[in-house]
């Protein structure tokens, strides 16, 4: 969508009793050509004697001075609270006509009153089509969260299969985060299990390598991928070029969905080659085609007619609403997952699906067909929008019958039975923040619980790691990670654990300040807004770990945020943690209070996450250092390993009897890199 097509208007209330536009703007030769044409206009309520802040009176006021400046067109439109933050993000065929909608005196619901009651100022973006204003919607709502938007709730990314683009022998390989690197990129798949089992059926059907690029340029005989016939051996030269250019060829259409195609061009090269009299020929044609056929049979779900689809079903209870996606692409099912996205209560399982739909493909390709559980409104033009992404045609439909329909009930099924179990862990977790908070002193169960642990091997790679959890189980996407800049004395936990919240707090002073991250009344008495303070800081150590984070937060002038440090029993031993507190004396709780679980397995999530960060960058620092930083490995002994494994991967990868085996390492060189790479704790 150019710059040129869109046009913003900025409305903001004012109280000074007049219209100001800023003198740069009225002027066209002041706007860049390129850039989006931009109006700011300060509005005045026409009545003097205007409505308190705060109500739905003065937002209706606010709303019904906007309207008369709104585009009459398609656009997307943001209402905006007294903090400038957007409250909400929505397109319409007609901005004017939609806006002016929530100015009825009589009808809104809950949700919309509140939303109203806190507007203070309108944004409006004017598009050339709808389509062009769902994509842009879309993509608002996932950058700006607003909350009183349906939001996704994706922790993860999806693992893609990438066929490489920057080598004469193209490779398979598993690929998940930016599409760096050159090549095609084949998915989503649902999990990194769909992707392996898919690659080794690749394999087996077209013989593309897997192997780096390191060991695809090391080799000097086939390995063994080839003896077992799951790798043409083009390393080696086993395969020609053009032969390797065709078997790869062939693997891109079997995954953009010709999988049809492929299987009917083999049937037929087997039948030639038998003819022919070539029966070695036809038998590797026959083993490759019995290997897409066995893929293709070994689905829970094995759809005949659907060759390339997703599949949302929506299912509601309890107040909360899960969506279960199933992928398929070359008639296979690639897997599936459950979302939970957040969203209001009154909304129904159609408006949360609509909006959900549209956020999703914001950053995927879409497939041929979305098959959808409930009728959406403007399903026409998400297909429309879904279609300008791809580039092809892209159908969205809700099937009454058939073999879609079974697909769409398979998926409902799975979505009843997520949320059955999702519903049950949140009362259980339920339970236990209300046990933690009685166990703690607390005035009400946390939202918010924050654990902090540090990792360092006699002060190298030094790394502290938060993690954060709440009703909702650990939230990941808020995970974050602090390498520690200061020149700290090895093994100063104090001065680590200081330096960590130090950057954490500043930073959340700055950002979002307490006295209004914590007013209920901005945030319009609204149970699911969600606030980016702690309610719990709970952190690994003692006395002393207690002391240092509560003056760091005290300089910070932050007094009321609770704070927990956990000391861990005599010999280390679960169970017989001593926990500290400000202004209490320590104390236990019960060996099997559930409470006590609970806090050990925050903390041990914890643990596990600084640990799994200060591996990652200990594993980087030692690529860069090849295998010098281990005693007793010399230059020869570096060789050998590497002549034997290939690669500083297959190095770290190896078990402790592989490396004995290495030509030139006896068992206690052995030990000492097995060691190296696998460090306890």
């Amino acid at each position: 969508m150019s710059a040129g097509a869109i046009a913003y208007i900025s409305l903001r209330m004012s109280r000074a009793g007049r219209t100001n536009i800023d003198p740069d703007l009225r002027d066209p030769e002041t706007v860049e050509a390129d850039e989006p044409e931009t109006l700011v206009l300060d509005l005045a309520p026409e009545d003097e004697q205007a409505p308190a802040e705060g109500t739905i009176a003065a937002g209706m006021e606010v709303i019904k001075a906007a309207v008369k400046h709104a585009p009459k067109g398609p656009g997307v439109y943001r209402m905006i609270d007294a903090k400038g933050e957007v409250l909400y993000v929505g397109k319409a065929k007609s901005i004017a006509k939609r806006v002016i909608s929530y100015t009825r005196p009589t009808g809104l619901v809950s949700r919309i009153a509140r939303m109203v009651a806190v507007t203070t100022a309108m944004e409006f973006v004017s598009t050339k089509t709808e389509t062009e204003a769902l994509l842009l919607e879309a993509n608002l709502i996932k950058q700006l969260r607003p909350r009183f938007n349906v939001l996704m709730r994706d922790d993860k990314s999806f693992p893609y299969i990438l066929i490489t683009g920057d080598h004469d022998a193209p490779r398979i390989a598993k690929h998940r985060g930016a599409r760096v690197a050159k090549g095609d990129y084949f998915g989503p798949f649902a999990s990194a299990w769909a992707v392996g089992r898919t690659i080794n059926a690749l394999e087996r059907a077209f013989l593309v390598r897997s192997c780096t690029d390191a060991v695809f340029e090391s080799r000097t005989r086939p390995c063994l991928l080839f003896q077992i016939k799951r790798c043409a051996g083009p390393c080696t030269g086993e395969v020609s070029g053009e032969d390797y250019a065709a078997l790869v060829k062939e693997a891109k259409l079997f995954l953009s969905g010709r999988s049809q195609a492929v299987k009917q061009l083999l049937a037929r090269q087997m039948e030639e080659a038998a003819e022919a009299m070539e029966f070695e020929r036809a038998a590797v044609y026959r083993d490759r085609l019995a290997a897409l056929s066995a893929v293709q049979a070994t689905q829970g779900i094995n759809p005949r007619g659907v060759e390339e689809a997703d599949v949302f079903a929506a299912v509601q209870e309890g107040g909360q609403t899960c969506i279960q996606v199933f992928f398929f692409r070359t008639g296979q099912n690639w897997g599936n997952r459950a979302y939970y996205p957040k969203a209001d209560r009154s909304l129904e399982a159609a408006e949360v699906l609509s909006s959900f739909v549209a956020q999703f493909y914001d950053d995927k390709p879409p497939p041929a067909q979305v098959l959808l559980s409930h009728d959406i409104e403007d399903q026409s033009v998400l297909a429309e929008a879904l279609t300008a992404r791809a580039g092809r045609k892209v159908e969205v439909a809700t099937p009454k019958r058939g073999e879609k329909k079974d697909l769409v009930d398979h998926a409902a099924q799975n979505a009843r039975e997520a949320l059955g179990r999702q519903l049950a862990e949140s009362a259980s977790q339920l339970k236990l923040l209300q046990g933690l908070a009685g166990a703690f002193g607390l005035a009400a169960p946390p939202r918010r619980i924050e654990v902090y642990d540090n990792s360092h091997i006699m002060g190298t790679n030094a790394v502290g790691g938060m993690i954060v959890a709440g009703p909702e189980g650990f939230r990941r996407r808020d995970y974050r990670t602090f390498n520690i800049k200061s020149d700290i004395a090895p093994g100063d936990d104090f001065g680590m654990m200081r330096e960590v919240l130090e950057r954490r707090f500043k930073r959340l002073v700055k950002d979002a300040p307490k006295q209004v991250e914590t007013d209920t009344e901005a945030a319009g008495d609204d149970p699911e807004a969600e606030s980016s303070w702690p309610d719990l800081v709970v952190i690994d150590g003692g006395p002393g770990q207690l002391s240092a984070a509560q003056a760091i937060l005290t300089d910070l002038g932050i007094t009321d945020v609770p704070l927990v440090a956990i000391a861990k029993g005599r010999d280390r031993e679960a169970g017989r943690e001593t926990f500290h507190m400000p202004g209490r004396d320590p104390f236990r709780l019960e060996p099997r209070d559930p409470v006590l679980y609970f806090v050990q397995r925050l903390r041990d999530e914890a643990h596990r996450f600084a640990i799994g960060t200060h591996r990652g960058r200990r594993k980087k620092d030692i690529r860069s250092a090849g295998l010098a930083e281990i005693g007793g490995i010399g230059p020869a002994r570096k060789r050998a390993l590497l002549n034997h494994f290939g690669t500083l991967k297959a190095i770290e990868r190896a078990s402790l009897d592989d490396l004995q085996r290495a030509p030139g390492i006896n068992a206690a060189t052995a030990q000492a890199v097995y060691n190296f790479f696998h460090p306890q704790g």
